[in-house]
């Protein structure tokens, strides 16, 4: 596994940073860590980093115990409100950067020319900071956390106050890191990106998890169906309402919540049993934001 925890819990003092968080991310995933300001995404982020450490509970990254000075070094991160001066050139970052990786220079060389290839910052290497526009102030950003050839790449927030082009520019670079076999951690508020990139999800709030697996799997929990049929009989809409027994019903129409596509193919065995004439079954599962909407709204009614 790359990051497997087992109730790992971070208190300052009374206050509660996260608690009992056990979550198992595998290699070549994209993890998406969800949850609203202050739910523990940032304190359980500097837990496997090893800026901070936790109260209680234990994790390993990348097979060692957190903290392990051999996993920084095949470790990406990049933090949210990074800021790099604005007078430093891309390639002067990049440099500098890999001078704390502590790379021998021929290799330095060599990975500098590969992550600007990899970000489609080549060419604009010399160029300060400063005058990079926002999306390009979040690849070279990207671009430094890559210099290490890293394993596992924690990006917090990497789409945040970017303009669509800027934030496909950094969801291609995720994919293109996928393909590569790295493993992406991922912390976002844009729920249309996460559920574009990633395989699975973890939803915390008030420092716990509420809700953890593959997207699929949470995103298929609620799901619409819409039936288009005929010659709706009455033993039809009784053996139908006992599925759902709020379903809409109209004309040749009906939409009923399924608690998962399993129960399609009986449903469409059912019509056609009974003599109606099925034309169609069209399954809508859940958005990733109403469900993180519902999840969360939900724990803060209890």
């Amino acid at each position: 596994m790359i990051i497997e925890t087992e109730a790992l819990t971070k208190l300052y003092g009374k206050k509660t940073g996260c608690k009992n968080i056990s979550i198992t991310v595998r290699e070549g995933q994209i993890y998406a860590f969800l949850g609203p300001n202050g739910a523990g995404k940032s304190t359980f982020i500097k837990m496997l980093t090893g800026l901070i450490f936790p109260t209680s509970g234990r994790a390993e990254v990348l097979g060692k115990p957190l903290g392990d000075v051999e996993v920084r070094e095949k470790l990406g991160y990049l933090p949210e409100n990074f800021k790099y001066q604005d007078w430093m050139s891309g390639q002067d970052l990049l440099s500098f950067h890999a001078s704390l990786y502590k790379l021998d220079r021929r290799i330095s060389e060599s990975r500098i020319e590969e992550v600007l290839e990899l970000v489609k910052l080549k060419g604009n290497e010399k160029y300060k900071i400063g005058s990079y526009s926002k999306g390009m102030q979040q690849r070279i950003g990207i671009a430094s956390s890559l210099l290490c050839d890293p394993q596992l790449i924690i990006l917090d927030e990497p789409t945040s106050a970017l303009d669509p082009i800027g934030r496909k520019e950094v969801r291609d670079i995720m994919v293109e890191l996928k393909k590569r076999g790295k493993t992406i951690f991922l912390n976002s508020h844009l729920l249309s990106d996460v559920e574009m990139l990633c395989d699975s999800v973890a939803i915390i709030n008030k420092g716990s998890i509420i809700k953890e697996g593959p997207l699929d799997t949470i995103l298929y929990e609620k799901v619409t169906l819409e039936i288009h049929a005929d010659n709706i009989t009455g033993p039809i809409l009784q053996k139908l309402g006992e599925i759902d027994k709020d379903m809409e019903y109209e004309r040749d129409r009906i939409c009923l919540q399924i608690s998962g596509n399993e129960e399609t193919a009986s449903i469409a065995e059912l019509i056609i049993n009974n003599g109606g004439r099925l034309y169609g079954l069209i399954p809508h599962r859940e958005t990733l934001e109403n469900a993180f909407i519902r999840l969360i709204e939900g724990e803060n009614y209890d």
